[in-house]
């Protein structure tokens, strides 16, 4: 480092070359800018394995984003889904010295990794929905960022969306008896009674079933024009088939599980509360950045590319400002390929993703 004496305190006369020189030398030898500083950016995701392909969809998302700065290094890692996976990645990290991790697409394999990144002050980006890895952030001061759902957003949104939207509509809610179908069905039913709605008809049916003539007969019954269904799109399906042998007119609302691709064809004018696919969430720059680089909008593609663009954001400001980089998540708005992006105190987003749509005969659009 260069020492060079206060100018001002000195009796001595100095040369104005000599001035000039020193100036020089400083600026040649200084500490270069922040924002010039080669960033670290870690990025683990299963490429062996049954989440093989997840895992290639992330970092192909991650590394098309990386393409567009050279300053940035990603390092990537294989957590394989694993525990063991998970800890053997968070130690490379550490090592390589990133500022911040994006990805773990399993629950098992970012609990592993978060107790080493978290004594290394390093903050995670991940799209895992399990509740417990922010509700217990006060207990584990683990510095995680959800980039996606909660593993209750679908069912929050259910409510928060249908009853004000069937307030003054005669509606039926029915479920699969599944966990899953039964706990969007009880939710909806709670939310509608806390504002004082009560529905016409709440029944559990039998899934997988050839016919619901039985089910749709009690739903025309009791005066049922809409009906939430929380089971799975062959079950939708099959109803609404039924309900047209019936001449019955309804309709059948469901969540996310609509959109499979597998099973019975739907009729148009089925409503899903569901999240946006690829397409939907792609800005027109992000969709142009991976159409050139040949890789499809599908997945964990999208998630991985905002990812990027989240975690570069963040350090980068985190440095300049001398804050730890999980401050700079915790607070700024970030720009992404998926749209602007904020997360609150707990590290959720900000904003509940799912949205309403109706089917028109070939695909889901986003309704008001």
């Amino acid at each position: 480092m260069l020492v060079v004496p206060l100018l001002a305190a000195s009796n001595v006369t100095v040369p104005m070359r000599l001035v000039t020189l020193i100036l020089v030398l400083l600026c040649a030898t200084g500490t270069p800018p922040a924002y010039s500083q080669e960033l670290v950016v870690g990025a683990a995701a299963p490429i062996s394995g049954d989440f093989q392909m997840l895992g290639e969809q992330w970092f192909n998302g991650a590394r098309t984003a990386a393409t567009r700065d050279q300053s940035v290094r990603l390092i990537e890692a294989d957590d394989a889904c694993t525990e063991e996976g998970g800890a053997a990645a968070a130690r490379r990290f550490v090592e390589a010295k990133a500022s911040i991790v994006i990805g773990f697409l399993c629950t098992p394999a970012i609990e592993a990794a978060m107790p080493i990144l978290k004594q290394a002050g390093i903050p995670v980006i991940t799209p895992v929905r399990t509740n417990s890895l922010t509700d217990q952030k006060d207990r584990t001061g683990w510095p995680i960022f959800r980039l996606g759902p909660r593993a209750d957003d679908e069912r929050k949104a259910v409510a928060e969306i249908l009853v004000p939207l069937w307030r003054e509509e005669f509606f039926a809610i029915v479920d699969d008896g599944t966990i899953h179908g039964r706990e969007l069905a009880e939710n909806l039913r709670a939310e509608a009674e806390l504002a004082k709605l009560k529905p016409v008809l709440v029944d559990t049916f039998r899934p997988q079933m050839d016919n619901q003539i039985g089910l749709v007969g009690r739903l025309r019954r009791a005066g049922a024009a809409y009906v939430f269904v929380g089971g799975d799109r062959s079950d939708v399906a099959i109803m609404a088939r039924d309900a047209g042998k019936l001449d019955y007119s309804v309709t059948f609302a469901g969540g996310e599980a609509l959109r499979s691709e597998e099973g019975l064809p739907l009729p148009a004018g089925v409503l899903m509360v569901g999240l946006p696919d690829g397409q939907e969430l792609a800005t027109p720059e992000a969709s142009q950045v991976l159409s050139s680089a040949g890789i499809l909008p599908e997945g964990y593609v999208l998630p991985g590319f905002a990812a990027f663009q989240i975690a570069v954001k963040a350090s980068r400001e985190a440095l300049q400002a001398g804050l730890p980089v999980a401050d700079a998540l915790s607070r700024l708005s970030f720009s992404t390929g998926i749209g602007e992006i904020r997360f609150n105190e707990k590290g959720d987003l900000a904003e509940n993703p799912y949205r309403l749509f109706r089917y028109d005969g070939e695909r889901f659009v986003e309704t008001d």
